[in-house]
């Protein structure tokens, strides 16, 4: 057996900090579709209803908005619900929940009322379940007060970052990407809390930096180390964290390699690519060589034939192809 294959999947790292957030904190309880016996649509949650009961783990009717609106009114009365939903798609059908009622209840309760529930759901592409089920809508939720949103990219944080998500009063939105559960890694240790909500360089580089979360991470990596065979120099920096997002980090990058790419594979319109390059702008105008250059995913809906849904999604050589474009080295 090869070293990687010794080392824990994504999938298995948020099993573990599922496992041990139920284990030290009896107001912790995991409810969603498919949790218990099925073991969670991506397997995250195997075996731990036999572990920890069907008063821990439980089994919830197909019915977003209803179980959403459990799991918040459990975090009011005192509980630390975690909800799993299968896709972020199926999230649409608890807005109301979330942003109309968890998102707000702190401020229209002049601060008498916490909600700490962290909603897992899983996004992106990549996998050929077609328009329905490979959105990238975390921007969404980016975009509204009252949530945090994570967006853990490696085996490591997959496990950590759970802890800072529940030890959060206010709602934490986690989005994983699909496409990580079967990646492995090192776990590492758990970050210092003054860490926990702040961007990563998961690769420095002083010629340009590729800002990127999620999925897109191991895309922008993957680009960065052909860029380096040619002499290029790539930064890459894992946001980790999309609200708040660390706007000092992702500056202080922006000022130094003097080139920017953002790689999202959320639509480009109005999304979080338009964001930090507005930041960058506003904070870094000065600072650069060139304007900031943006790789999204296509504005179509997600075609299910995998060459299509791979010229929707930003790939390897798009990455590359951009940062050409855009200089340095």
């Amino acid at each position: 057996m090869s070293a990687s294959s010794e080392q824990p999947s994504y999938r298995e790292a948020m099993r573990e900090a599922l496992r041990e957030a139920l284990r030290e904190d009896e107001r912790v309880l995991v409810m969603g579709e498919d949790v218990g016996r099925y073991g969670g649509s991506y397997a995250v949650t195997l075996g731990l209803l036999d572990e920890f009961g069907e008063r821990r783990v439980r089994d919830t009717p197909l019915s977003e908005l209803t179980f959403v609106g459990a799991g918040v009114g459990a975090a009011m009365a005192g509980m630390r619900p975690i909800v799993e939903i299968m896709t972020i798609n199926f999230s649409l059908l608890a807005l109301d929940q979330i942003v109309n009622t968890a998102a707000v209840a702190r401020h229209m309760s002049g601060g008498q009322v916490d909600v700490p529930i962290v909603i897992r759901m899983a996004s992106g592409g990549g996998r050929q379940v077609a328009a329905q089920h490979s959105h990238s809508l975390e921007a969404w939720y980016a975009h509204v007060p009252g949530i945090s949103v994570m967006a853990p990219a490696t085996v490591g944080d997959a496990r950590w970052m759970l802890g800072a998500a529940l030890a959060d009063p206010d709602p934490v939105v986690i989005v994983e990407h699909s496409g990580l559960y079967n990646l492995r890694g090192p776990l590492g240790e758990p970050p210092p809390p003054d860490r926990a909500w702040r961007a990563a360089i998961a690769r420095p580089g002083d010629d340009l930096t590729i800002v990127a979360y999620g999925g897109g991470v191991q895309t922008a990596l993957a680009g960065a180390e052909r860029l380096a065979e040619e002499g290029t120099g790539a930064e890459v920096l894992d946001l980790r964290v999309l609200r708040p997002l660390d706007v000092d980090a992702i500056v202080e990058s922006a000022a130094r390699t003097r080139r920017v790419l953002v790689v999202d594979e959320g639509w480009r319109t109005v999304g979080l690519s338009a964001e930090i390059a507005a930041l960058v702008s506003d904070r870094a105008f000065y600072d650069l060589d060139a304007p900031v250059a943006r790789l999204c995913g296509a504005e179509v809906p997600m075609p299910y034939a995998g060459h299509l849904e791979r010229a929707a999604i930003p790939q390897v050589e798009d990455v590359v192809d951009a940062a050409r474009r855009l200089g340095g080295g």
